[in-house]
């Protein structure tokens, strides 16, 4: 004979299992974590203007801006004057007092030394020219 009562046997656990519901809640979880990496675009990829298209909202070009031009040799030209990587801060200096301060429009060819632009925002920003534009094509 067995000494543990029929009463005993037939209660109702009261505690409630969340081991499921976590593992549920954990597995849609991952499963959104993927969805949005697939739907959101990787890094900044934002479609830039077509040089040659004209456009309505693109503002029209001031004579006062100052040109820096670099070509892929990463030979410099301020506003049409031959530079290098020596002369660009004297250069950048010279062009500012000219002008005054006005924005900088930097269009550098892909293959361009990277040291180049560096040096050329460094020399804009010594001369006081702290608007500089990137110019694409």
């Amino acid at each position: 004979m067995s000494m543990v009562s029929s009463q005993q046997d037939d209660s109702v656990m009261a505690e409630i299992n969340i081991t499921p519901f976590t593992d549920v809640l954990l597995v849609l979880l991952i499963i959104f974590m993927i969805l949005a990496a697939l739907v959101a675009p990787p890094g900044f990829e934002k479609q830039l203007p077509d040089k040659n298209e004209p456009s309505v909202s693109q503002p029209q070009k001031h004579n006062q801006d100052i040109e820096v031009l670099v070509n892929e040799t990463g030979v410099i030209y301020v506003d049409g004057k031959r530079s290098d990587t020596t002369h660009i801060y004297a250069d950048m200096l010279d062009v500012a007092r000219r002008k005054g301060h006005k924005h900088v429009s930097l269009t550098a060819d892909v293959k361009a030394p990277y040291g180049t632009i560096i040096r050329i925002l460094d020399a804009a920003k010594i001369a006081g020219l702290e608007d500089v534009g990137f110019v694409t094509s």
